[in-house]
This record gives C-alpha cells, structure tokens and sequence, in this order.
C-alpha cells in the first residue's frame, strides 16, 4: 500500500473509489465497509484510497474532550494496508483545515488530487467545517464533479451500531473480550519499559515489566487481566497484567495519579528495560482490590498467574497487530 501527504498526491489515470475518516481503531465496521470499498474499486478498475488525518481532528478542534485513542497513525495505516488498499492519504489536521468548508474539501482533495469517481461512506458521515458536510451534501457534489456516492449502512451488534466510542466505553469498564469482539482482534496498548517500584520480584515474587503508555491511548479500566506480550521482534509470551493504583502499597491520599501497567511475563527471564513491549488484552480476571498483607498478595498472584495461564491455553492466539 502506498501512504503518502497531500503534497505527493497525484491523481490516478483511472481515478479513485475514496473513503473519508478519522478510522481510529479500525473495528469491523470500518472493515466491512473498506471490503465494499475495495470490491467497488475492483469492479470498476479504480485505485481504493482511504483519506485520514494525522490525529483526530476532535484533538484540534475540541481539545479539552477529545477522545483518548484506541490505534496510533502507523497501527492504523497498518489495519488499513492489511484490508487491501491501494493508497492511504494522510491530512494533517491543523486549525486551518479545521476551518475548512466541506465543498472546499471536496474540491481540493477528492477532485484535484484524488480524481474521485466513487465514495464510499457511512451512513451518518459528517465533515468540514461544524460538520455541514454529509452523505447529501457529496452527493450534490457527485454530480457537479462527475463521483458517484455510496452510503453505507452502520454495522451493528445486540442492536447498537459498531463505533469506537462504543469501543472505548467497553474498555473503560473492563470488558476487553466484547471489545476484542468489536475490533476483530485483541485491543493492545504500547509502551516502554521502565523501572518501577521494585516491589515485584523482591517482595511478591513476581517480577513485572512497567510499561510507560504514552498520554492520550486508551488504557482498560482497573484490573487484572490475561494477556499476551509481545517484545519488538515479535516473539510472544503469556502474561498477567494488573492495571491500576497498587492499593495495596499506596493509600487514598497517596499522589498516584494514572493506573500503572504491570506485566508479569511467564517463562521469561531477562532484561526488558528500555524497549517497547505490547501487551493484547483477551481476558478480564478480577477486580483490582486490596490485600492485607504481602503474603495475601502473593498469594492471589499466584492464583492469577494459573488462571491467565488456563484462559489463554484455551483461548489460542488471535492475530496480534502492531
């Protein structure tokens, strides 16, 4: 697949069967309609490209509730290169573009470097500037410029559309494995590995991997869970993994302002500091909750470890994608 900047865009011979949007996960929604996109595309000999932004453009223009994201921009352009496309065109999204009318855009990119003869779109699509444009107002145009559009009905499931904040609600409250149901694989998060507390080898007995998840992804809500770990050159592993405040070493009134993400990686033993580990969230096991003693701790993490172990023996290996 070739990604590229509006800069280096030139329109195809044939021209272009276009899908717009932020497509931040890339659940099976999105999927659904990229796999219309591209047999569309098929069919009429035409390039398939996908128009998406080098952020949200909520994080611009409202900033203050912008939603946490679930891929960053190269997960993203990955899911997308798998599901067959031709070409990914990245706008950066600044204040300007921002302001930039939905006709504008329709002009500057779909017609001038694009050579749009096809979109295809959701049903609820809005862009532009205040969100005027949708799937009418492209249609109007279409037949100004000469495109034909396509409005795709909302995926659903248990009868609520398939959306990424739907998604992110999931998460939040812990249900990794509906999450996972919606997304077509595991949800994962990336980070560095750093020195934490030094509590888990010396006094639990069970060494963790802390992974530094950058500000702004989406983190499962509090909890432990069954995982996979996957270090940067692929190799995967079995893992327990706490997400939380640690209640157990730090009290109420203790500054701990983000949950941690602790990692204890079975059949490992070696150094992970300062590389980027991914942890694939399957199963949520328990709730976070405080223990009386280290003893008592350690005791529950031994029973976690066994049970992550036993749920991940009978899970097998969804596809883990960077």
């Amino acid at each position: 697949m070739e990604v590229i900047g509006p800069d280096k865009c030139v329109a195809p011979l044939r021209g272009s069967a276009v899908t717009i949007g932020a497509y931040d996960g890339l659940h099976i929604g999105h999927r659904r309609l990229l796999a219309q996109l591209t047999s569309l595309a098929g069919e009429r000999e035409l390039t398939s490209v996908v128009v998406t932004f080098d952020r949200h453009p909520a994080s611009v223009v409202r900033p203050g509730t912008a939603p946490l994201l679930l891929t960053s921009l190269e997960q993203k352009i990955q899911l997308i290169a798998e599901c067959g496309i031709d070409r990914t065109l990245v706008i950066p999204f600044d204040h300007k573009r921002a302001e930039e009318s939905a006709e504008e855009f329709v002009e500057e990119v779909l017609v001038a470097k694009l050579g749009t003869r096809l979109v295809v779109v959701g049903e609820d699509f809005h862009f532009g500037h205040s969100r005027r444009g949708n799937v009418k107002m492209l249609a109007d145009k279409g037949s100004e410029f000469g495109f034909e559009v396509v409005g795709v009905a909302l995926s659903k499931t248990s009868g609520e559309p398939v959306s990424s904040t739907r998604i992110r609600r999931l998460l939040a409250n812990g249900d990794v494995e509906e999450a996972s149901t919606l997304l077509g694989r595991d949800y994962e998060v990336s980070g560095e590995v750093v020195h934490g507390d030094g509590r888990g080898a010396s006094l639990v007995g069970f060494p963790t991997a802390n992974l530094a998840i950058p500000t702004g992804f989406v983190v499962p809500g509090e909890g432990i869970y069954a995982c996979r770990y996957r270090r940067p050159d692929g190799t995967l592993y079995s893992a327990a993994v706490s997400v939380g405040r640690r209640p157990t070493f730090y009290g109420e009134d203790d500054e701990v302002l983000d949950p941690v993400v602790e990692a204890y990686i079975m059949d490992f033993d070696g150094d992970l500091y300062g590389e980027v580990g991914t942890v694939s969230f399957v199963a949520r096991l328990r709730a976070e909750r405080k223990f009386d003693s280290i003893e008592e701790l350690a005791a529950q993490m031994s029973e976690d470890v066994e049970q992550a172990e036993s749920v991940l023996a009978g899970r097998g290996e969804r596809d883990l994608l960077s």
